[in-house]
Parts: structure tokens; C-alpha cells; sequence
């Protein structure tokens, strides 16, 4: 990293994934910037009222300033409002958690969520976060909707999920996931079992206009031990559902109109909903 912002950026970036914050030293370390160097751009950080530094040991955490940011633009943008009613409809038809994600460029980024479960095991992953588009179940949907060659570029380009990482039946080549996206374009939505973590099992349907590719995607989540793939199959018919009417209804967000007519990633020539994904 040279630049001054791609630093600054880079700093922010990683704390992001440190929510206990970490030492000047290790910040350096692991981005391959002096030392001196983070020391000014973390005060500066500090002073704009973007990162503190916990008492006592020196460590430096993000502040709420940044999330403060996201969500006030994911309010403004109309994305949560336009899909909230609708996740919450999912969530209590399936007892499980649903989320909605949203193609942003080259990410696929979660950004809603409501929580059917009322006992038991609960997965309930934190929002921001950007999916492994190789092994979780709203990548799958999300390349089922693009030319396989440029599905497979992403995928490069972000790496596998290996599953020493994610999930013991994470994919392990690129053959192997063009295979789980042909089947997911064939179904119409994607099924995984232990790809993304142990024990966990998802669906996805993507929100996209007719032969398009997606603008977002739409997740039920839930432990494997009740989540069985029959009952993903029986959900599939209201998760293809909800996915339809928030596509039909994306056009009062700008975020969705935005996406539909830059085309990330793809190119959109239709702006006709799909009913029948």
C-alpha cells in the first residue's frame, strides 16, 4: 500500500475485522506499512472520530461513526424499507433467519435481516459483511445470474472458501463450484449444506429483473438438524415468491434502480420483474 487513502482505507478496513481492536504494531504488520507511518494516520483517524484507542493497552477500535454512515445511507437508499415487511413475511413462514444481501459492484454485501427462530439453535450472522461468493448460498444464486466466465472471474478474484476456513463441503475448485451454480440455475434457487459453515443449511433466490443479473439476493438460513433439505425444497415455491415481488417492488429504492441501470455486474437490457426465477 502507498497512497495515503488506500492506507487510511486499508487501516479501516482491517480493524473492521478486529472488533477487539488491535496494536499499532500488528496494524503495520499485517498491511506492510511502517510503523511511523500508521502512528499518523491512526491519530488522524482518531481526531476525525473514526477509530479510539482503548485505555489501558493501547489498542485501536473502530468508533460507531462509520456504522452510523451505513446505516443512514442504507435508510436513505429506501433498501431496507422497501424490503423489510417482505424478509419478515419469509421469516415467519420458515421459522428461520432471512436475509437480503445487495449487489454492490463486484460485492454481494448483507444487508437486512429478520429472525424467524423463537427457540433452539439460532445462526445470526452479523451484517456488512461481504459473502464468499465460492461456497455460501447467496454466491451461488448471485453467479447463477451472470455468464459463467465472468461468474468465475469473481470468483478468482475473491479466492475459494477453503474448507478449513468455511465449511467442510466448501467447493475446492473453480470446476466444482461452476458445477453448484449450473445446478442453481437449473433449480432456480441454490441449496447448501455445510459449505459456508458447519452444520449450517441455506436457499437463495436472486432479485433481478427477467435474464438479468441480480440487483440482490434473498437468504433463508438455519441449522442443518432442522433445516433438511426437504424442507428447503418445500420452502422454495414463497422464497422464489418474495424474491419476485421485491424485484417488482425495487423500482421506488434508488440503490435498486441505480444497480439495475449500471448493470453491476452485469448489463440489464430489461427491466421487466421476474416471476418465474
Amino acid at each position: 500500500m502507498n497512497g495515503v487513502l488506500e492506507r487510511t482505507l486499508g487501516i479501516l478496513e482491517l480493524l473492521s475485522q478486529h472488533g477487539e481492536g488491535m496494536e499499532l504494531a500488528a496494524v503495520a504488520d499485517q498491511l506492510n506499512i511502517p510503523r511511523s507511518a500508521v502512528h499518523r494516520l491512526l491519530a488522524d483517524l482518531v481526531r476525525l472520530g473514526y477509530v479510539r484507542q482503548a485505555r489501558g493497552h493501547g489498542d485501536y477500535l473502530l468508533t460507531t461513526k462509520l456504522v452510523s454512515m451505513g446505516l443512514s445511507y442504507l435508510s436513505n437508499s429506501g433498501i431496507v424499507d422497501i424490503a423489510q415487511p417482505l424478509l419478515n413475511r419469509l421469516a415467519e413462514l420458515s421459522g428461520e433467519l432471512v436475509r437480503l444481501s445487495v449487489v454492490d459492484g463486484e460485492r454481494l454485501t448483507w444487508v437486512a435481516r429478520a429472525q424467524g427462530a423463537r427457540q433452539g439453535l439460532r445462526y445470526d450472522p452479523d451484517m456488512g459483511s461481504d459473502a464468499r461468493l465460492s461456497c455460501s448460498s447467496s454466491g451461488w444464486a448471485l453467479l447463477s445470474t451472470l455468464d459463467d466466465n465472468a461468474g468465475m472471474a469473481l470468483v478468482a478474484k475473491q479466492g475459494l472458501g477453503l474448507p478449513e476456513q468455511f465449511g467442510p463441503a466448501a467447493p475446492t475448485t473453480l470446476q466444482a463450484v461452476l458445477d453448484a451454480v449450473h445446478a442453481t440455475r437449473e433449480r432456480g434457487y441454490s441449496l447448501t449444506v455445510d459449505t459456508y459453515s458447519l452444520g449450517l443449511s441455506a436457499m437463495s433466490a436472486p432479485v433481478r429483473f427477467a435474464g438479468q443479473p441480480a440487483m440482490g439476493v434473498i437468504t433463508v438460513a438455519g441449522p442443518t438438524v432442522r433445516f433438511t433439505v426437504e424442507r428447503m425444497e418445500a420452502l422454495a415455491p414463497e422464497l422464489l415468491s418474495i424474491a419476485s415481488q421485491l424485484a417488482a417492488a425495487s423500482g421506488a429504492s434508488p440503490f435498486f434502480q441505480l444497480t439495475a441501470e449500471t448493470g453491476a455486474p452485469g448489463d440489464v437490457k430489461s427491466r421487466k420483474p421476474i416471476y418465474a426465477v
